[in-house]
């Protein structure tokens, strides 16, 4: 233990360059100097590291580190080493060095240069490094990223249960655990499982008041927004995070292809990749980082100014953290998250074939990340809701919901009626389920409780169900109802809700949002999606007058994104037309004439400005895949051959060919049609096609019920337009 009378001012002076400790830090230090163990709950930002590397300079022996990311150990024994004269002061363990590199830190750590020694929990579990760690003295365990222990948690790892058997074998000392997210359930399981119950608790409040808030509806045409909103923030440091490695990839490529300087990132790169990527980032050699989850834990660059979600979170403490890593200086820091409700069916979908337990705790979390994105509520409130922190302003004036405030409605009667469903139901049911009951839902759940038979049942028809899920999710904010988490989530009442039931008073909520999936909806904010009203109505009535003439629907000629696309970017040549989403030289050739001129015209009598830098340039390789799907359809390969040769979904395929279909090249698939479908069934749907006003996928659906798959649909949809637009 270090001597009792160092001043820990001088150490954080001398050391580390601070003038004065953050927040609860010099408590924290002295808590773990004194022997105690030690839960750290403080968000991104908030100097978490200092926590345990000050003490481990002082304390006799080797502090041990245990942290989830190689990229994160580099990053930190990177700091330690700039601040000492010593590089020994700090090592890691992990994969990426080999027997001598392992052999040198070992020497350092037994000469007692070493104060702070980083090892994954992988590395911390082999035999080798658990028998050299019993001959040393170890000063304390610090566990870092510690909700990766929780399955509640949104990086649920399981090789950090086994920590706390390890430290047992090691031999025990002082635990400190730190986190930047967890809620109460998460905090419970995370020192459960350390066995630190009787840990001293330290809670930073989550309230990053610097940065902003949004969630944007996620279109056809989201590539261009981010386009716009990164050329509008230019010069500024970002990150977009994606789910998947391939659309990281993809839309790095896109990014460079628009002049942008970004680098891909995610877990499936060379480590060597991964490590010069992240330098070039924090050394700004690039604007702008593409990556998945794997990328920005523990990376100390302060100056990010935007975090964009291209997917939306599978949990909000996992967007929290993501969004946490902008404006950690105090500046400017812009989250922008772009949702949409396919989004979330996917990440469901994901999750079947799981354990029970695992799908219910993942439908859980998505649950309330779809909550945050629908809901109108200040979002600043949502998220301090969530972590168990009440945030009493009105309005925050740093979130959309709360820059363009919708009408607040008063809900008092509708409160009362959701108070009485849930406690007619016995407080055993989740939230989907008091909705069923309330607008008249006969489902399978509710008959087999025979739950129709109750007099509530349907007496909220004439609501819609949004209303009522916004009902729910500001009564639990308010306090009048609460949400049983570790009870696969049912809702319960609150003593403020029987309060309530006796003396009825005011309450008003907001309604949720709207979100149109298939819109290609204007901007906020940096990056204004500015489409021209007038030019559109124009080319709509020309598209109406064209679609009459040749006897076809609208849609065939151009859908509405690629009129919108026309009524922002102002094409006046047909090169320009080409490059329009939906528009390829066949149909520019066909259609396109009448449209160019009239463009042409507004633009000169209305003398506007056309921002043709603001064309999206797509990346070679994409052509490359169309070039070589039309060459595979005219030898008359089989559809879902084609997608297994290319490595993509079928769904992905037949996505890829209607962007060719649509862009006006004729493609012939009569062949795999008459393989997979009864030539009756294929007429019905042409036929509706032919006849039909939108090509829209879901109304095609509703019109034709049940007995087509999306697939028959969307097969026989490119055949009509192939036939009838090319």
């Amino acid at each position: 233990m270090a001597a009792k009378n160092i001043n820990l001012n001088d150490v954080l002076k001398n050391h580390f360059g601070f003038d004065t400790f953050k927040g609860d830090q010099e408590a924290i230090i002295k808590n773990l100097l004194a022997g105690r163990d030690t839960f750290v709950l403080m968000p991104t930002g908030g100097g978490k590291s200092l926590c345990y590397q000050l003490p481990a300079v002082i304390m006799e022996g080797t502090a041990i580190v245990i942290s989830p990311l190689i990229a994160l150990m580099k990053n930190q024994v990177d700091a330690m080493r700039n601040m000492g004269e010593e590089d020994g002061i700090a090592h890691f363990i992990n994969s990426s060095l080999n027997k001598a590199a392992i052999d040198l830190v070992k020497a350092d750590i037994l000469e007692g240069k070493t104060k702070l020694l980083y090892v994954a929990p992988e590395s911390l579990t082999k035999d080798e490094n658990v028998e050299f760690l019993k001959k040393i003295k170890i000063s304390f365990y610090a566990v870092d990223e510690a909700h990766c222990i929780s399955e509640w948690g949104h990086d649920f790892r399981p090789e950090y249960r086994r920590i706390r058997p390890i430290v047992n074998e090691i031999g025990n000392a002082p635990i400190i655990a730190l986190t930047a997210t967890a809620t109460n359930k998460v905090r419970d399981d995370i020192k459960k499982n350390l066995g630190i119950q009787d840990a001293d608790d330290f809670k930073s409040s989550f309230n990053r008041s610097n940065l902003y808030y949004e969630v944007r509806p996620k279109t056809r045409g989201v590539d261009k927004d981010i386009i716009k909103f990164i050329k509008a923030n230019a010069g500024k440091s970002g990150i977009i995070y994606c789910l998947s490695r391939k659309k990281v990839e993809k839309l790095a490529e896109i990014l460079q292809a628009n002049d942008i300087p970004a680098m891909a990132y995610h877990a499936g790169m060379e480590a060597a990749v991964r490590s010069s990527t992240q330098d070039a980032f924090i050394m700004e050699k690039i604007d702008v980082i593409v990556a998945t989850i794997a990328f920005g834990m523990g990376i100390d660059k302060p100056d990010v100014r935007y975090v964009i979600h291209y997917d939306i979170p599978k949990s909000l403490e996992g967007y929290y953290q993501e969004t946490g890593r902008a404006g950690r200086d105090g500046g400017e820091g812009q989250c922008i998250a772009f949702y949409n409700s396919k989004d979330v069916q996917k990440l469901e979908k994901f999750l079947e074939g799981k354990p029970l337990a695992e799908q219910d705790i993942g439908r859980q979390l998505l649950q309330e990340t779809t909550a945050y994105c629908e809901s109108s509520v200040c979002r600043r409130k949502l998220l301090l809701h969530y972590f168990g922190e009440n945030y009493e302003e009105d309005n925050c004036g740093s979130c959309d919901n709360c820059l363009s405030p919708k009408k607040k409605l008063e809900a008092r009667d509708l409160l009362e009626t959701v108070l009485e469903v849930v406690l007619a139901v016995k407080e055993n049911f989740k939230t989907d389920y008091i909705v069923d009951i309330l607008v008249g839902n006969e489902t399978t759940a509710v008959t087999d409780y025979m739950h129709e038979e109750l007099d509530f049942f349907g007496s909220g028809s004439d609501e819609e169900e949004k209303t009522w899920n916004a009902v729910i999710r500001q009564a639990l904010i308010a306090g009048y109802l609460r949400k049983d988490v570790e009870n696969y989530g049912i809702i319960k009442v609150t003593d403020e809700g029987r309060k309530f039931l006796k003396h009825p008073t005011s309450f008003m909520i907001v309604e949720d949002k709207e979100f149109d999936d298939e819109s290609e909806g204007p901007m906020r904010g940096g990056g204004s999606f500015a489409v021209d009203p007038e030019l559109y109505s124009m080319l709509k009535d020309l598209r109406k007058k064209l679609a009459k003439q040749l006897e076809l629907p609208p849609y065939v000629i151009f859908q509405d994104p690629s009129l919108e696309a026309m009524a922002t970017t102002y094409p006046i040549t047909m090169e320009e037309l080409q490059n329009i989403p939906g528009v390829g030289s066949g149909k520019a050739k066909r259609y396109g004439q009448k449209f160019i001129e009239l463009i042409k015209r507004h633009v000169e009598e209305n003398e506007i400005e056309r921002p043709e830098d603001m064309r999206v340039r797509t990346v070679a390789n994409k052509s490359k895949l169309k070039v070589s799907i039309i060459q595979s359809i005219d030898m008359k390969v089989a559809l879902d051959d084609i997608a297994i040769s290319k490595g993509i979904d079928f769904d992905e395929l037949l996505t890829e060919i209607e962007a060719i279909v649509y862009s006006g090249t004729k493609l012939n698939i009569n062949y795999f049609i008459d393989s997979v479908m009864d030539e009756e069934r294929a007429e019905d749907i042409y036929e509706y096609f032919r006849e039909s006003l939108s090509d829209s996928i879901d109304d095609a659906i509703d019109e034709l019920g049940n007995d087509y798959s999306e697939e028959e649909i969307r097969l026989v949809r490119i055949k009509f337009i192939s036939e009838m637009g090319n």
